[in-house]
C-alpha cells in the first residue's frame, strides 16, 4: 500500500490531482484507513491507465465512463475495446502529423545549413527533391505529404 504522497512522487503529479481523480470516482475500490487514502497496486495500475488516456486526449468524463465499464466486468469488454481502438487511431494520426512537422524542421535545418555554407539560397531550389541527400529527401517528402506547395 502507498500513501498519496508516495503515489504523487511516483507519477510526478500534484497530490491535488490524485484527490480530484478520487472525487471523480476514478478509484472506486480505494481503501481508506482512518480516512487516509491507501493506494494498492490496483489503483497504481488504474492511475497508469488514467494518465495514458489523458495523454491520448480523453476528458475526465470519458475516463470515468471507462473506469465504470472496468468495474462492470466482462459485459463491457467490447465497449472498452472500441474506446481504446478509437483513441489509438487518434494517437496514430497525431503521431503522423507530428512526424511530418519534425521532418519539416529537419529539412529546414538542412536547408539553412546549406544556405549558410553557400552564402545564399540560390542553388537549393534546384536540388529539391531529387538532389537532396537521401535522409533529407525522405524528410522533405514526408513533410510535404498532403500539403500544398513548398515551405
Amino acid at each position: 500500500m502507498y500513501t498519496i504522497g508516495q503515489v504523487a512522487d511516483m507519477f510526478g503529479l500534484p497530490i491535488s490531482t490524485l484527490r480530484y481523480y478520487d472525487r471523480q470516482g476514478l478509484f472506486p475500490k480505494m481503501e481508506r484507513v482512518s480516512g487516509i487514502r491507501k493506494f494498492s497496486d490496483t489503483e497504481i495500475e488504474a492511475l497508469r491507465v488514467i494518465e495514458c488516456l489523458k495523454k491520448a486526449g480523453m476528458e475526465i468524463r470519458e475516463i470515468r465512463q471507462f473506469m465504470e465499464w472496468c468495474t462492470e466486468g466482462a459485459a463491457t469488454y467490447s465497449q472498452r475495446k472500441a474506446l481504446i481502438e478509437a483513441k489509438k487511431a487518434h494517437m496514430e494520426e497525431e503521431i503522423q502529423r507530428m512526424n511530418r512537422a519534425l521532418d519539416m524542421l529537419k529539412f529546414k535545418s538542412w536547408y539553412y545549413e546549406q544556405a549558410i555554407k553557400d552564402g545564399n539560397e540560390e542553388g537549393i531550389p534546384a536540388m529539391i527533391p531529387n538532389g537532396l541527400p537521401k535522409e533529407i529527401r525522405a524528410a522533405y517528402e514526408n513533410s510535404h505529404k498532403n500539403a500544398g506547395g513548398t515551405a
